[in-house]
């Protein structure tokens, strides 16, 4: 028996790219290719599709609607990185630690949607919490992040490299927050998977660096008073996140209280995890304040991304989840 068999219909765009630089080098799966002018070719599409094991998905929404809608063979797996299915029933959640049967979900799933890179890093910190009562499921939840910008797509990352190629000495705006009307497309499936009430109130932003994100979900643990008899210390946040992902390779959580994790003590820096398929948590906290921070940091092509796809393909295929990826 042959080697499995991937296509992935979008190659040439950030994620597409990415995944196929993950896969090219492996010998334990075929990377189906399809010619660079016929990549906007339904047919030619439409049959590549319908002849590989499994066809990922990097494409906007509407077109990966469409792909789906060609696929004919019944044997056909996909594997779908935008945020059309992310929340559809039918199709399973590709974020294997998000608990204890995702993993079996995705292995014998033909449907999945991988996540969006800011809802992991929510999800790991916060879904966990909710579950084990310590973040209370109708709390007012609020995320502020930052990505770097070549999680914004083409255009985006056009206009930072054209700035920083005609004049590399000017910077583009170093913080530029963004869909502030809200109702931004990741809301639902924080909310979903994490098990809350209410869609938290989630403020994106992008930063001056090419890659790296950071997620920031503050705590005002005084105001749990009301619902909560016993409030946690910011100790006890950390050992449940630490006890949930004792076993997982690339979910990291980061000592409590280690001020060496910080650069001159002080500041945490976005990009240290890029170019693996790490998401790093932290917690920090001041129990006489009665407050806290959790923090997610990873790579917003890797974890947040293709790596993720990787991870899911690995496990759809029955393979190592670790092939093709690094933690270092």
């Amino acid at each position: 028996m042959g080697v499995p068999t991937v296509f992935i219909d979008g190659e040439a765009g950030t994620t597409g790219l990415q995944i196929y630089q993950r896969l090219a080098q492996r010998d334990d799966l075929e990377v189906i290719r399809i010619a660079a002018d016929k990549r906007k070719d339904q047919t030619e599409r439409a049959k590549l599709l319908n002849a590989a094991d499994i066809s990922i998905l990097c494409l906007p929404d509407e077109a990966a609607r469409e792909a789906v809608s060609w696929v004919n063979n019944p044997q056909v797996r996909i594997l779908d990185a935008s945020t059309a299915y992310r929340t559809d029933e039918d199709w399973a959640y590709g974020f294997p630690e998000l608990m204890s049967e995702q993993r079996t979900s995705i292995a014998a799933s033909k449907r999945v949607s991988n996540p969006g890179c800011y809802p992991t890093g929510f999800l790991a910190v916060v879904a966990p919490l909710v579950k084990a009562g310590l973040i209370p499921a109708d709390f007012p939840i609020t995320v502020n992040a930052i990505s770097g910008y070549s999680g914004g797509g083409k255009k985006l990352i056009a206009e930072y490299e054209s700035l920083h190629a005609e004049s590399p000495d000017e910077s583009a705006a170093p913080y530029s927050p963004y869909g502030l009307k809200f109702g931004h497309k990741h809301v639902k499936e924080m909310q979903k998977y994490a098990g809350l009430s209410h869609a938290p109130l989630f403020v994106p932003a992008v930063g001056d660096f090419a890659q790296g994100m950071v997620v920031q979900v503050p705590l005002p643990l005084w105001s749990m008073a009301k619902t909560m008899t016993n409030l946690p210390t910011g100790q006890q946040i950390h050992d449940s996140l630490s006890e949930r992902y004792a076993d997982e390779s690339f979910v990291q959580v980061m000592p409590y209280g280690d001020d060496t994790q910080l650069r001159d003590g002080s500041f945490l820096e976005a990009k240290s995890a890029n170019q693996t398929n790490l998401v790093q948590l932290f917690v920090f906290a001041n129990d006489a304040t009665q407050e806290a921070l959790l923090v997610a940091r990873l790579d917003n092509l890797g974890k947040g991304a293709s790596g993720a796809a990787v991870q899911n393909l690995n496990i759809m295929l029955g393979l190592p989840e670790h092939k093709g990826l690094t933690t270092t």
